[in-house]
């Protein structure tokens, strides 16, 4: 009886637990106060046209997670897009690269590209966003 109880509570509650998936804009992001990036490292969305590559270091992924609790979807989502960029822009410099390009969304390994929007996904709790890209010298 107490099993079964148990298995009902914690059924009634998968059901309340919130999941949205949405779309939300690139350049508020990173226009916001909290967008402080770096910038000696370019950034090139989907399939922005970007100066010739000299030297590709190879693509690669950021998964980030924030707490939600409290906030908007589009404000949580919009912090941990830049936290993903950021993290981005680290592995340029760590690599020594000068840009990244072709970055993408790839929430819950769904790969989307976009030049003006990223996809995040956010619920009661949590929020999330994943993207990836190709770190590259790019010819200045």
């Amino acid at each position: 009886m107490a099993l079964a109880l148990i298995g009902a509570i914690l059924a009634s509650s998968a059901a309340y637990a919130r999941d949205t998936i949405d779309n939300y804009p690139i350049e508020s992001a990173l226009k916001s106060d909290e967008g402080k990036l770096d910038d000696g490292v370019a950034l090139y969305f989907g399939d922005q046209p970007h100066p010739r590559v000299l030297k590709s270091y190879g693509t690669f992924a950021t998964n980030k997670k924030t707490n939600a609790f409290g906030k908007s979807d589009e404000a949580a989502c919009r912090h941990v897009f830049l936290s993903a960029v950021l993290e981005l822009q680290a592995r340029a410099r760590k690599e020594g690269g000068n840009a990244v390009v072709g970055i993408k969304s790839n929430y819950r390994n769904v790969l989307r590209s976009s030049e003006t929007e990223y996809t995040c996904g956010a619920g009661a709790v949590m929020a999330g966003a994943a993207l990836t890209g190709e770190v590259v010298t790019l010819k200045r």
